[in-house]
């Protein structure tokens, strides 16, 4: 049985990252096996998250990929992390946890900084999620009018930002902090409450209203170290 059988009889929990990754590429190339390829590519960029923060002109340069190939390789990462990110069913937003669900899954991974932020309406339900900034890949500029011009557009009562760290690490910088008091204060005079700003880092996340710089989804009110 081949592996795309064995994908679809089996299901791809039977299959680690190098065959699955095989599997998109398809065949070997350059003299090497496809599964030799696979396996050079996790090692060149350290698993999986690396070739997703990779630029696709460099994983064409890796021998038996070129530019075909590694558009779809890289197509892929991108449709997943789409995937995972859209806020499908109305449901309300419950608190930091819930909003990094659907927010962490498009910021993790990336090789560069962005900020996005989720629309909710009054019962705190996902109206629409945007992408609002790309920055480099240590800062990116943070503008109120940026989001609270599209959470007035679209009606949105509450929002929640979230940006990443590329390098990792999800320690709020003292930039992070001055951004959220300030985005705060906007979003007061023009009605809109900002109830959470999450620094994403991988696989964990940071929630400024739990660290008290905004007040906490109970309504408490903020502490003053922030």
């Amino acid at each position: 049985m081949g592996p795309r059988e064995r994908y679809l009889d089996d299901g791809p929990d039977t299959f680690g990252d190098t065959e699955l990754l095989a599997l998109v590429l398809g065949t070997g190339a350059g003299g090497r096996s496809v599964a030799q390829i696979a396996e050079s590519l996790l090692r060149r960029y350290d698993g999986l998250a690396g070739v997703a923060r990779a630029d696709p002109k460099a994983i064409a340069d890796e021998v038996g990929i070129g530019p075909a190939r590694a558009a779809r390789v890289h197509a892929g990462l991108v449709l997943g992390r789409r995937a995972l990110r859209d806020p499908a069913r109305p449901t309300p937003i419950e608190g930091p946890q819930h909003a990094w669900q659907v927010l962490g899954s498009g910021l993790t991974g990336l090789g560069h900084e962005e900020l996005h932020v989720l629309l909710l309406d009054r019962r705190r339900r996902p109206i629409a999620r945007r992408a609002l900034t790309r920055g480099s890949d240590s800062v990116t500029v943070v503008d109120p009018r940026q989001v609270y011009r599209v959470a007035i557009e679209l009606g949105a009562a509450a929002v929640v930002l979230a940006h990443n760290h590329p390098s990792g690490d999800a320690t709020p910088s003292r930039q992070d902090r001055d951004v959220t008091r300030r985005m705060a204060e906007a979003g007061r005079v023009l009605g809109v409450t900002l109830l959470d700003h999450l620094v994403i880092g991988d696989g964990r996340y940071v929630s400024l209203a739990e660290e008290g710089c905004l007040p906490l989804w109970e309504g408490r009110d903020p502490v003053a170290h922030c």
